[in-house]
């Protein structure tokens, strides 16, 4: 029965998500390995060997996820039904109805004001709002979709399969130090690269899969191009400085008929990225609306996907 906590933690949260309840009474698993990593930073990244130190901060959050969900995991197995209790604790720990409602926020919001759309597109990109116009927006919207479909859904699912509690929760740590203190700054450069160069190892096959998840799902997108989306990430994808963003990124864009990327501006600094597809680069709410048709098309394929290699894995067993 523990073949089912992938289609079960995916079928959890998408009709229940993380109770807006809940989180106010206890937080979140990710505010929590989040307040560690802030501990970790404020203690360890300072003085020289800062690489080091960050090696030791790494292996620090590590340690702690794992001395929490390997008990746990290891109690779900004991109990009768255990795998369904922790199939909904590793719920918690994927995103696809909350990256649905964000993006899906930034629609609405545009579709009010360009003022609107920069306010809700701000929460989910880190690039700057006020230098985003109206297109600009709507790409930053559908951009972080993609990569968001990656690593907050495929690649912790992946590791679900994997490792079950233990395997998500490791990687949503290793995730969650990344877009914390992985950065190319003077102040993470040296402390953050062991989070960013390990994340980068957890997303190389889920990344991949994603890009492949989505030129599947295009064929059951109107106006979906799966074999263009295929293409366009073996060219694009190699083009990113990341070894993984490019993929789903460059998946949407070839799927919709869309260009993506391109020059960003980052606290008043334009970062040149690379472009994504050949398609049409001025964007707007319907286009975003399009990327979350594609979006949930995807979705469902990979529950189908996991359901059915539940069952076959339930017979043979």
């Amino acid at each position: 029965m523990e073949a089912l906590l992938a289609p079960l933690a995916l079928l959890v949260e998408r009709l229940a998500g993380y109770p807006q309840p809940l989180f106010r009474a206890i937080g979140h698993p990710v505010t929590w390995m989040g307040a560690l990593i802030d501990r970790l930073d404020r203690r360890l990244n300072r003085g020289a060997g800062r690489r080091a130190r960050g090696v030791l901060a790494l292996v620090l959050l590590l340690a702690a996820t794992a001395l929490v969900t390997v008990p746990l995991a290891w109690l779900c197995r004991l109990i009768p039904f255990g795998w369904v209790l922790e199939a909904g604790l590793a719920s918690s720990l994927l995103a696809q109805s909350s990256l649905r409602r964000t993006v899906a926020d930034v629609a609405a919001g545009l579709r009010r004001s360009l003022p609107d759309g920069r306010s809700a597109v701000s929460h989910i990109v880190g690039r700057d709002p006020e230098a985003l116009d109206r297109a600009g927006v709507a790409r930053a919207a559908i951009e972080s979709l993609a990569e968001s479909s990656s690593d907050g859904i495929v690649a912790p699912l992946f590791w679900l399969v994997v490792g079950g509690l233990p395997g998500i929760a490791l990687y949503k740590a290793v995730n969650t130090a990344d877009s914390m203190i992985g950065h190319k700054t003077e102040r993470y450069l040296a402390f953050g690269w062991a989070s960013a160069r390990f994340d980068d190892l957890l997303n190389l096959v889920p990344a991949r899969l994603t890009a492949l998840l989505v030129a599947m799902a295009a064929l059951f997108v109107r106006g979906g191009r799966p074999t263009v989306a295929w293409s366009t990430a073996l060219r694009d994808a190699p083009r990113h400085d990341s070894p993984n963003a490019g993929w789903p990124e460059a998946a949407f864009a070839g799927a919709l008929g869309f260009r993506l990327g391109g020059p960003r501006s980052y606290g008043g600094e334009i970062v040149d990225l690379p472009a994504f597809g050949d398609g049409r680069a001025d964007l707007g709410p319907d286009d975003i609306e399009h990327a979350l048709r594609l979006y949930r098309r995807m979705l469902d394929l990979v529950l189908a996907i996991t359901a059915v290699a539940a069952v076959l894995a339930w017979q043979l067993g």
